[in-house]
């Protein structure tokens, strides 16, 4: 049979081979990193030494931009612990973020050309969009917001690992989305009184004994580094599906929505299934509804082409020969 092609990165990437040896590894030496012991020692020193790894990393780890990083096992749990253990009062939230963010914070306030900053509020802006791939351009945002007081939290788990990250006070990544393995992520914070501690682990601020395996596996993740392909070579895929590319400003050149002029989302989803190809319809966690995705509403997109658009999404391990092979298959479809 013909080897099936992964176009859905932006929901999970495959493990990869660095981040699996350094897991087994950290299996290999396994003991409660809070544990007393020297077992417990020699954990607790793997787990920070990944700590620090991770942040240098995400050049989040230098003396003038050091960050804190606390694990979490992903970006829905580093954001409830943002919007939930925040000492700001009010949450605002744009209208294109995750779901995640919603789910966290379902009472918050959505933030529009009038909204009103202040040093009782935080800001969740995401950095790239899961569904369009559109940049959102954090650090200016964050240098306007600055002399407000308020917070700004950027949930970062889509340009983790491929975009210099922005400044933000708060900085949410997963582990998953860049090939190292599913469980793991971290809120990444300029000072912990940012945040009020709830006791536990992670120096108070997270509860449950730390995956340190985990740990080991996303920051060898990180630290592999390099792609299949090359930035011309995803920038002359998206050229190659011409007008069929949805576009917002700013975009990543590994997130791509596509609408065809004809056949329902839906409809593509199988076709390209049954072709070899595995791709999405918006983000994972709303892929599988019929109703209308509310980033391409937020976006502005028409109902009709919105009702025809899908998100192929290209990681570590996509080559150049996959993407011409999906380019003819898209042309193909009638």
């Amino acid at each position: 049979m013909k080897p099936r092609i992964y176009l859905d990165h932006a929901a999970t990437s495959p493990l990869r081979p660095e981040a699996k040896a350094a897991m087994e590894e950290g299996f290999a030496l396994w003991a409660n990193p809070s544990s007393p012991h020297a077992e417990g020692r020699k954990a607790k020193s793997a787990l920070e030494d990944a700590r620090d790894r991770i942040k240098a990393a995400l050049g989040l780890g230098q003396e003038d931009n050091g960050y804190e990083l606390i694990f979490t096992s992903g970006a829905s749990e580093a954001l409830w612990i943002a919007l939930n253990r925040t000492k700001a009062q009010r949450r605002i939230v744009s209208a294109v973020e995750h779901d995640a963010v919603f789910r966290a914070a379902p009472d918050a306030e959505s933030f529009g050309d009038e909204t009103v900053l202040d040093g009782e509020s935080i800001l969740a802006v995401q950095h790239v969009n899961s569904e369009t791939g559109v940049i959102n351009p954090v650090s200016k945002m964050v240098e306007t917001v600055a002399p407000t007081g308020a917070v700004t939290l950027s949930d970062c788990a889509q340009s983790a690992g491929k975009l210099d990250l922005p400044n933000a006070d708060m900085v949410v990544v997963s582990a998953h989305k860049f090939g190292g393995p599913i469980g793991i992520g971290a809120l990444l914070v300029r000072d912990y009184n940012l945040l009020e501690p709830m006791g536990g682990h992670e120096r108070g601020y997270r509860q449950g004994t730390e995956n340190m395996p985990a740990a080991l596996g996303m920051a060898a993740a990180l630290e592999a580094g390099e792609w299949a392909t090359t930035a011309e070579q995803r920038s002359a895929f998206a050229e190659r599906l011409g007008s069929s590319v949805l576009t917002f400003g700013d975009q990543a050149d590994y997130i791509v929505a596509l609408a065809h002029p004809s056949i329902s989302a839906q409809a593509l989803l199988i076709r390209l299934d049954a072709m070899g190809f595995a791709v999405s319809a918006g983000s994972a966690c709303s892929s599988g509804t019929l109703k209308k995705s509310r980033v391409l509403d937020a976006f502005g997109v028409a109902d009709d082409v919105a009702a025809r658009t899908i998100r192929v999404s290209i990681g570590w391990s996509t080559t150049a020969d996959e993407l011409e092979q999906f380019a003819s298959a898209w042309a193909s479809l009638t």
